[in-house]
């Protein structure tokens, strides 16, 4: 806790000074380039990893960055995305999964999470995830390599769950709206972005950022 809170103390005297007129331009409003939604592992500091300063940013942070399908629960995720698109105009959401996730070692090997019955409870949102890598890569035995791909495959299930909330299905019809799937590395510093014209993980520096989106261009009534 002390090293908190000395953080606090180094912040207001040395970082707070020198950014006084970007904080109290925060406090008339905030206007995020993108809704950012990631896990909630320490490893992981999206400001950090995109180099974005206060209130560039909207984060939700969820285990394994999960996002509950539409109605399926009442918490906090919904009213976080709907906020995200509808009060703050957000053009761009980004689902970024990691490297050696806990929550999906622990959709893989659910004794892991057996005695936490929150968890294990929140990871039926990602039963699309397990059934897809259970059934589609029996082969693929490796266990570093098995989790990697359920790492991957878990961001485009939390894609497809993210399109079911209204607000986001309405923006991305009008135009306004585009959805990104990312997987971080943090030991190698990689970020890879799916590619729905190659149907993989690119490096997000060799493409760009791609929407994962289908054309959904509909004909005049």
């Amino acid at each position: 806790m002390q090293k908190l809170v000395d953080g606090i103390h180094e912040f207001q005297r040395n970082y707070f000074s020198q950014d006084q007129k970007l904080f109290e331009t925060l406090a008339e409003g905030q206007s995020p380039l993108a809704l950012f939604i990631t896990c909630s592992d320490s490893r992981i500091n999206p400001n950090y990893l995109t180099q974005t300063r206060p209130g560039e940013l909207f984060i939700l942070r969820t285990a394994g960055n999960i996002v509950p399908s539409y109605g399926a629960i009442h918490g906090g995720e919904a009213a976080t995305i709907e906020y995200a698109v509808s009060a703050l105009n957000v053009k761009d959401i980004i689902v970024c999964g990691h490297s050696h996730c806990g929550a999906m070692a622990g959709l893989l090997n659910p004794q892991l999470v057996e005695k936490m019955p929150a968890v294990k409870a929140y990871l039926e949102h990602a039963e699309s995830t397990r059934r897809i890598v259970s059934e589609n890569y029996e082969h693929l035995t490796d266990p570093d390599k098995r989790l990697i791909l359920t790492v991957e495959e878990n961001v485009l299930v939390q894609i497809e769950n993210l399109k079911t909330h209204p607000s986001v299905a309405a923006a991305i019809s009008r135009g306004s709206l585009k959805l990104h799937a990312w997987v971080y590395k943090f030991e190698t510093g990689d970020v890879f972005n799916f590619n729905p014209d190659e149907g993989q993980y690119l490096p997000l520096e060799n493409v760009a950022a791609a929407d994962v989106n289908l054309d959904r261009t509909l004909p005049p009534i």
